[in-house]
C-alpha cells in the first residue's frame, strides 16, 4: 500500500480505538460511537484524496499533529452526539477540548520549524478547527440559544457562497488577526461548555465572540470584493517585438527570388512611439485558506 495512505488510515485505526476506549469508560452509546466513527471515515477519506492531489509522499510532522487533533474532534463529536440523550462527562468533553485547542497551537510552530508549510496542511487545520467550532456549538446551543450555532455555521456559509459567487473563491492574503478569532472562538465555546460562569455571563462572551467573528469575515469579503476584478480580468498573450534583424531576414524570405529587400533605417523618434509589448496579465494570488 503507499506510504501516501499509512497516514490518514493510522488516524482512522486511532479514532476507532479512542471510540472503543469512551465506549467502555464513560459508556457512549451507539449515536455517539456512529457520529464519531462517520466523522473519522470522512476525514480518512478527505484527507487521503488531498494527499493525492497534492502529490504528497506522506503527511507531514505538522500534519501528523492536525491529524491528533482531528482523532481528538472525533471523541467530542462522539460525547455531544451522547449529550443529546444523556448528561454528558463534561470534565472530559472540556478536557478533550482544550488539548485539541492547544495543539492547534502547536502544529503552526512544527510546520514552521520544520519548514513544511503547505496549502493542503492550512487547508486541513482549517477544516479541522471548523469543525470542532460547529460541534461546540452544538453542544452549547441548548443552553444558550440556538443563535449560537451562527458560529459555527458561517464558515460553512462562507463556503457556500463562493459557490455561487465565483469572486468569493478567492485567496485571501495570511492575516495573523484571523487566526486569532478563530482561537477566541474555541477557547469561548470551551468555556460555555465547561458551564464555568452564569448563564447571562456565557452568552455575554458568546455574543462577543461572534462580533469578532462577524468583522473577521467581513474584512475578508471585503478585501474579495474590492479585488473581484482581477479574478475576470482576460489575459492577453504576449506581444514579441521582432528586432531589425530578424525583421530583414523575415522580410527577405517572404521575398522573390533574385529579389533584393532593404529595410530603411528606423528614425529615434519613431523608436520612441513605437509601443510597448503588451504583457500577460494575472490575477494576483487570492484563493484563500483559513
Amino acid at each position: 500500500m503507499p506510504t501516501v495512505r499509512n497516514g490518514p488510515l493510522v488516524g482512522l485505526g486511532a479514532q476507532l480505538v479512542l471510540l472503543g476506549v469512551l465506549a467502555g469508560t464513560v459508556g457512549v452509546g451507539a449515536a455517539g460511537l456512529l457520529a464519531g466513527a462517520t466523522y473519522g471515515v470522512v476525514t480518512c477519506v478527505l484527507l487521503t484524496r488531498g494527499l493525492r492531489r497534492a502529490g504528497a509522499a506522506r503527511l507531514g510532522p505538522a500534519d501528523r499533529v492536525t491529524l491528533t487533533r482531528a482523532v481528538l474532534v472525533g471523541a467530542v463529536t462522539a460525547l455531544t452526539v451522547d449529550a443529546f440523550r444523556r448528561p454528558a462527562p463534561v470534565a472530559l468533553l472540556v478536557t478533550l477540548t482544550a488539548v485539541a485547542l492547544l495543539l492547534d497551537w502547536v502544529d503552526g510552530r512544527v510546520a514552521r520549524r520544520t519548514g513544511t508549510v503547505s496549502a493542503l496542511g492550512a487547508r486541513f487545520d482549517m477544516e479541522i478547527d471548523a469543525f470542532l467550532l460547529m460541534v461546540l456549538c452544538a453542544y452549547v446551543a441548548p443552553d444558550a440559544g440556538a443563535w449560537v450555532l451562527t458560529l459555527g455555521g458561517m464558515r460553512y456559509a462562507f463556503v457556500a457562497a463562493g459557490w455561487a459567487l465565483p469572486w468569493m473563491r478567492g485567496t485571501l492574503p495570511p492575516r495573523p488577526w484571523r487566526k486569532v478569532v478563530a482561537a477566541t472562538q474555541g477557547v469561548v465555546l470551551a468555556v460555555a461548555a465547561a458551564g464555568l460562569l452564569p448563564g447571562w455571563s456565557t452568552r455575554l462572551l458568546l455574543a462577543a465572540a461572534l462580533v469578532l467573528l462577524v468583522e473577521s469575515f467581513g474584512r475578508d469579503v471585503l478585501w474579495l470584493w474590492r479585488h473581484r476584478a482581477s479574478r475576470t480580468r482576460p489575459v492577453v498573450s504576449p506581444v514579441p517585438v521582432a528586432t531589425g534583424a530578424e525583421a530583414a531576414r523575415a522580410a527577405s524570405r517572404r521575398a522573390p527570388v533574385g529579389v533584393t529587400t532593404a529595410r530603411p533605417p528606423t528614425p529615434v523618434g519613431a523608436l520612441a512611439a513605437r509601443p510597448p509589448a503588451l504583457v500577460a496579465g494575472g490575477a494576483p494570488t487570492d484563493r484563500w485558506l483559513r
